[in-house]
């Protein structure tokens, strides 16, 4: 059966905004395969921030921002992190820097809704929404990204190149603050304009280049590496693992040399670790829900002076308040192997037990109203105070807000 060919790399939005497809379509072509550049995305789109939204945030204490900066006359590079004093954007040239804002997503609602566009993935899957400004001639350089992304262009229009060839060289430059790639071939070369979205799987090397000032956003996936989720099951294992169970070898035979470690020894030591295996589906799934909804979160929500009563709560909503989600909050929920109505609710590393159709409810909530609140069971209800109490939720600033 001849092979299948590859999946067009540029297709125009249409009627299937964003993907120019039915989701499906994407995730069976595309998704951790193929690129492809999406024209008019969105169509008439209209960036919610402006370049100078971006700057000053880039000043503030807490937000990761770099500049990068590139002399194109020596090809030498140069990286500054934020925060930035206020000075520091009047005095760059019109051309050839970068400003680079991560979390925007986190500052700015409106940015934040952008994520409605893309439902289609696991939320708990998507890391952040990045920003940069780019003038003319910026560029971040050739790279790769251990993890995929989708760049949409807000303002402007920028370069970008492909090598999505089936080994592309990684190499590193060496001498450069940038992880930046030897040897870069491009086998796509693009111009996007406002409201084109390009997909970038994991890994592949790409190469930005504004073709004028402009302003891009980056979806981009969280996908941890296997050292982070070993490293962090492993902790795990060994923060509850008894203080009794130890290597043993009863029935030890006389060695041959007792300076050797023989086989035997091995298959005991074995057998010692695999009591710390979690053959629990329940536990491996309440390890991994508490490990990705606190993944790479650059700030966790703070937790309040004392949680609040029920009544508290329920009289507030009432009055026709509502309870928001924390942007930096993260959440997500499982369905339990022992029962199928039931489910944990997983934010910030805590876990919540609830039913199916609670644990939905508050993952999906970007807020609480009286409504919702009162739709919950009380396991529910507890679930919102305890994730109140710990800063998962916050009460809007005015009524009806």
């Amino acid at each position: 059966m001849p092979a299948r060919a590859a999946p067009a790399s540029v297709i125009h939005a249409a009627k299937h905004s964003p993907l120019g497809m039915p989701p499906a379509q994407f995730l069976r072509d595309y998704w951790q395969r193929h690129p492809l550049l999406i024209r008019n995305a969105l169509p008439g789109f209209t960036s919610p921030i402006e370049p100078d939204d971006l700057a000053g945030l880039a000043c503030e204490d807490g937000v990761l921002a770099r500049l990068i900066e590139h002399d194109a006359a020596s090809d030498g590079w140069r990286v500054r992190h934020g925060p930035f004093a206020e000075d520091v954007f009047p005095g760059l040239p019109d051309h050839d820097w970068v400003l680079q804002v991560q979390d925007v997503d986190k500052w700015d609602a409106d940015i934040r809704a952008l994520l409605d566009q893309f439902t289609f993935l696991p939320r708990w899957r998507i890391d952040d929404i990045a920003a940069s400004f780019a003038a003319r001639g910026g560029s971040a350089g050739a790279r790769t990204s251990p993890c995929g992304m989708f760049l949409l262009q807000a303002t402007g229009r920028s370069r970008w190149q492909i090598d999505a060839a089936p080994q592309p060289s990684t190499a590193l430059r060496d001498g450069v603050e940038l992880p930046l790639l030897r040897n870069f071939q491009p086998s796509h070369d693009w111009l996007l304009e406002p409201g084109d979205l390009l997909y970038l799987p994991p890994g592949m090397p790409h190469c930005d280049l504004a073709d004028a000032h402009s302003l891009a956003f980056a979806v981009t996936l969280c996908a941890p590496s296997a050292a982070e989720l070993l490293g962090d099951y492993a902790d795990t294992l060994a923060a509850s693992a008894p203080d009794g169970l130890r290597y043993t070898d009863p029935g030890l035979v006389l060695p041959e040399d007792a300076c050797e470690i023989d086989d035997a020894a091995l298959q005991r030591v074995d057998a010692t670790l695999q009591h710390l295996r979690m053959d629990d589906p329940d536990q491996f799934g309440d390890w991994f829900g508490g490990f990705i909804t606190s993944y790479r979160s650059g700030l966790l929500p703070v937790a309040g002076q004392a949680p609040p009563s029920h009544a508290a709560v329920e009289q507030v909503l009432l009055a026709g308040r509502h309870l928001l989600h924390h942007p930096w909050s993260r959440m997500a929920w499982r369905r339990t192997r022992r029962d199928p109505a039931s489910a944990c609710l997983y934010a910030g590393g805590t876990t919540h037990a609830l039913t199916v159709v609670d644990a939905r409810r508050l993952a999906a909530a970007d807020r609480i109203d009286g409504t919702l609140y009162a739709a919950l069971d009380q396991a529910g209800r507890d679930a919102v105070i305890a994730l109140l109490a710990a800063g998962h939720y916050h009460l809007d600033t005015e009524p009806g807000a």
